[in-house]
């Protein structure tokens, strides 16, 4: 795993290296710019200005919120391709907090190599206890679980061993 990812949160981070809390708080801010964009439809571009006035950004990893909500608004169609396949259910049946965290899941393994497929299940997982269904997190980890082995054949195969 990545030092970023790894490292105690409450510990400062290796010179020039976001801190694991820092992303983890990036995460938690673009769910929360997905699900707006989800039922606004404003502009993204309008959205994360809000969000980056709105709230405290000094300890969110501001440049990986930036790449998360761009990438998933860019790549949706896409991250929607891989997602459908592993639904019980059309896209739009899926709760839409539920499907801002497998979108933000998806784009990780797919475009952030960077993070370890471990990191980005439990940080889905993490999410969706905070702020989905009761339910929602087995929903997302099962789905992030399927993605990755698509994703990050790899990366999971040289993990269970």
């Amino acid at each position: 795993m990545s030092e970023q990812d790894t490292a105690n949160p409450s510990e400062p981070a290796p010179s020039g290296q976001p801190r694991a809390g820092d992303r983890r708080r990036a995460r938690a801010l673009a769910l929360q710019a997905l699900y707006h964009r989800h039922f606004s439809k404003s502009p993204i571009s309008d959205i994360e200005a809000e969000f980056m006035v709105d709230n405290d950004m000094s300890k969110v990893d501001s440049a990986y919120f930036r790449d998360l909500i761009r990438g998933v608004h860019r790549e949706q169609a896409e991250l929607d391709r891989l997602i459908e396949p592993f639904l019980d259910r059309s896209l739009a049946e899926v709760d839409p907090i539920e499907l801002a965290i497998v979108r933000l899941g998806a784009y990780e393994l797919k475009s952030r190599i960077d993070v370890p497929y471990r990191v980005v299940i439990n940080e889905g997982i993490e999410l969706a206890k905070r702020f989905g269904g009761t339910e929602g997190h087995k929903f997302v980890n099962s789905l992030l679980d399927k993605l990755s082995q698509r994703l990050r054949l790899a990366e999971t195969r040289s993990r269970q061993g």
